[in-house]
């Protein structure tokens, strides 16, 4: 039994009902949904005030998670994901079993193999990935810690997890990085 579990199983219940969550991860807080339920990643965009053209990050439980919603084979990324220690987001091709509404316009899906123990184990209960977008309105700033996220986020979302709210130690969000069509490693967030 782990500390957290009925923030799990609160989070689950709101995440089967299509609800919006409000969580932390090996990052800054995030606002979360079922990454495969388009009418939730539309609810999603619409706290946030941001357009839908903006793609948002999803968090998967392992390396071999990736491959169920990329189109593509073993490529040397993974050997990257398992020699980095900051949290590093991966955009990849050819997105496939995820909402349509949360990819880029041009198939690329961002997804992050997310190493916090109570975002694993929320993923690996629910059995599905699961949106992570910074708990802010678009345009604003991205708050750091749990005390700054506004109160227009906490009350727009269906659950807010109580594990870890009081930390104070302030958060960064993850690198993002892409490989190109020829194999190249883009950095397009240190």
């Amino acid at each position: 039994m782990f500390p957290y579990n009925d923030d799990i199983q609160s989070c689950i219940s709101t995440l089967q009902k299509g609800g919006l969550i409000l969580y932390p991860t090996d990052t800054v807080w995030g606002i979360g949904c079922d990454a495969t339920n388009t009418a939730a990643v539309k609810r999603v965009f619409d706290l946030k005030k941001r357009v839908d053209t903006k793609a948002m990050i999803v968090l998967v439980e392992s390396e071999s998670a990736i491959l169920n919603y990329v189109d593509m084979g073993e490529v040397p990324i993974f050997d990257y994901i398992k020699g980095i220690h900051k949290p590093t987001t991966v955009i990849y091709p050819n997105a496939k079993n995820l909402a349509n509404n949360l990819l880029a316009s041009d198939g690329t899906v961002a997804l992050r193999v997310c190493k916090d123990k109570f975002c694993q184990e929320l993923i690996k209960q629910f059995g599905k990935p699961i949106v992570s977008t910074s708990a802010n309105i678009s345009t604003y700033p991205t708050p750091l810690c749990f005390n700054d996220i506004s109160l227009d986020i906490t009350e727009g979302v269906d659950h807010v997890v109580k594990y870890r709210q009081d930390e104070t130690e302030l958060q960064q969000p993850s690198s993002v990085v892409k490989w190109d069509v020829d194999g190249k490693l883009i950095i397009i967030r240190h």
